[in-house]
């Protein structure tokens, strides 16, 4: 939880997961991973994940783990309950699932982002919380950086240039 008066910048890896107050400024860097925001508008609490695969499988779970969405889903509410902010008072935004190898795509095949973005939908649906902006999908990566005190969430998605080189970016 961040607590200092000036803004915080909390920087997430893949896999990880954050919940906090107004002062902290939440940033990430998407591919084919999904990030789920939440958040609490009255309280101007939020919570941002950065998941990589939309579950486990069939592997046991000793502990959960926020490189899958479901679980990740589960580490933010937890956090969030311990608050004493509910759930279904916040706002749901969802960013990623980016394609970041579309030369290997099968037609009529999803890849790894767009069932990502599909699983993160549907956890919001399931736990009663309405999706209030996303920005799905697409060719390339991106940057976003959230704003828990206004709530705002600035997205930047840099296409590829080719197939060839898939990490280099467009001229501006």
């Amino acid at each position: 939880m961040c607590s200092a008066s000036n803004v915080t910048d909390i920087f997430l890896q893949p896999g990880e997961y954050f919940v906090g107050a107004a002062e902290c400024r939440i940033r990430t860097l998407l591919g084919s991973c999904v990030s789920i925001i939440l958040w609490h508008p009255a309280r101007r609490v939020g919570a941002l994940s950065h998941f990589l695969l939309s579950s486990r499988g069939a592997d046991p779970v000793s502990e959960l783990d926020a490189r899958y969405g479901a679980e990740a889903m589960c580490l933010m509410l937890r956090e969030l309950k311990r608050l004493n902010v509910s759930a279904t008072e916040c706002q749901g935004k969802i960013f990623g699932g980016g394609n970041m190898f579309p030369q290997q795509i099968q037609a009529g095949r999803s890849n790894v982002g767009q069932r990502n973005g599909e699983t993160a939908r549907d956890l919001l649906h399931s736990h009663g919380i309405p999706i209030v902006s996303e920005s799905l999908f697409g060719v390339g990566h991106r940057q976003i950086i959230f704003d828990v005190k206004s709530g705002h969430v600035w997205a930047r998605q840099l296409e590829l240039v080719d197939a060839d080189q898939p990490y280099m970016r467009k001229p501006a």
